[in-house]
């Protein structure tokens, strides 16, 4: 989904309409809908019983509290079956997969504002978003010829979501996203706009190694794409959702996410047109709030859309890491990196990233104003 900023519109418009894998994967209509039950059946897959995992509170109360990092909760080890979990599955969900994890710690929130403020006061870091864009090596992840963009694009910034005033064609990122030169963390709609009562909330404009830097400092790492996924489930066996199935339309006071008509209606129905305060919305089991909707969350893994039909051994299926090298059909010269859990744009009618098994991804320098993080840490 993504490729900072300017790789959004930029290819859609230089690249002769070349259109990113940004949240535009609709779920709507289409050949591999309602194949997730006979992909399982296929590949022989047995739901493991009650997912290996026993209940959120037997667990949290088997690790002493000293033991658990301040701001983080513990996940428990367990197995399961990997990837998509209902009739919205997208191909590169499918085949699921058994594979098992082993126990770590994870933040129960997203970072916040506050957080990064803090990292950024003791280290000067300045994110991928507040430099220019080299061009240089932007152009080795374009088609040949690619024509070198005007200087305006190409100075430091970010893309920034605007609602359109009407029904648009949802393969035209261009129509929402806007490149916003000014763009940033610290300020998320662009120059004018700033952080004045959103410290709690969730930081945006964060590529890759924004992520990776802080993560450095605070001494955690980010999570795999299989932690997060068994972390998002709460405990729950083979849940659509973080919060369980109880379906999006009855959801609204349990994640932030787009209610209404994507990209130009939105009902609020869940009290936030942009960024929630994190924790607003009820944790799932294992204590962990806003593992759907407010921002999209950056996992270590490279990205290949057949990572799940590669074949594994009994060991690669234990806390597996992702595959070595990254593959999307759509921009095979650029390498991507998986992102989870959806945003505040999340719309049944466009992405549904707001489900356990939903895949992004994107390449280590995007920064968009719907992109954060969260960190995880060894339980040792």
């Amino acid at each position: 989904m993504m490729m900072r900023l300017f790789r959004n519109i930029r290819l859609l418009v230089l690249a002769g309409g070349l259109i990113l894998a940004a949240c535009r994967d609709a779920d709507g209509p289409s050949s591999h809908r309602g194949d997730a039950q006979r992909a399982d059946q296929a590949a022989g897959a047995q739901l493991p019983e009650k997912a290996r995992a026993g209940s959120p509170e037997a667990h949290q109360n088997s690790v002493h509290p000293d033991s658990v990092p301040e701001g983080m909760v513990y996940i428990p080890s367990g197995s399961f079956l990997m990837g998509g979990k209902s009739d919205q599955a997208s191909p590169d969900e499918l085949p699921r997969r058994s594979v098992q994890v082993a126990g770590f710690f994870m933040d129960r929130t997203e970072v916040t504002n506050r957080e990064f403020a803090a990292f950024v006061d003791a280290t000067g870091y300045e994110t991928v978003a507040e430099k220019p864009i080299d061009w240089e090596a932007m152009k080795t992840q374009l088609p040949p010829g690619t024509p070198k963009p005007p200087d305006s694009l190409l100075q430091a910034g970010s893309l920034v979501f605007h609602a359109t005033d009407r029904p648009v064609d949802l393969r035209d990122l261009s129509q929402w996203w806007h490149w916003t030169p000014g763009a940033n963390w610290k300020h998320p709609e662009g120059p004018e706009s700033d952080l004045e009562g959103r410290m709690d909330h969730p930081v945006v404009h964060i590529a890759l190694d924004d992520a990776l830097a802080y993560a450095r400092w605070a001494g955690k790492r980010l999570p795999t794409e299989a932690e997060w996924e068994w972390a998002s489930m709460g405990g729950l066996e083979d849940p659509k959702y973080p919060w369980g199935n109880a379906p999006i339309s009855e959801s609204a006071d349990k994640a932030n996410f787009w209610q209404g008509i994507f990209p130009y209606s939105n009902e609020q129905a869940d009290g936030y047109l942009r960024t929630a305060p994190v924790g607003t919305y009820p944790a799932n089991g294992y204590g962990l709030v806003d593992m759907a909707g407010n921002v999209w969350e950056w996992c270590q893994d490279k990205y290949r859309s057949d990572t799940y039909q590669l074949e594994t051994t009994p060991t690669d299926r234990m806390n597996p890491r992702g595959p070595d090298t990254s593959f999307d059909p759509s921009e095979p010269l650029a390498e991507k990196y998986v992102i989870r859990g959806g945003s505040y744009l999340c719309n049944d009618s466009y992405c549904s990233g707001y489900r356990v098994s939903r895949r992004m991804r994107a390449t280590r320098d995007s920064a968009f104003g719907h992109t954060g993080f969260r960190c995880v840490k060894d339980a040792e």
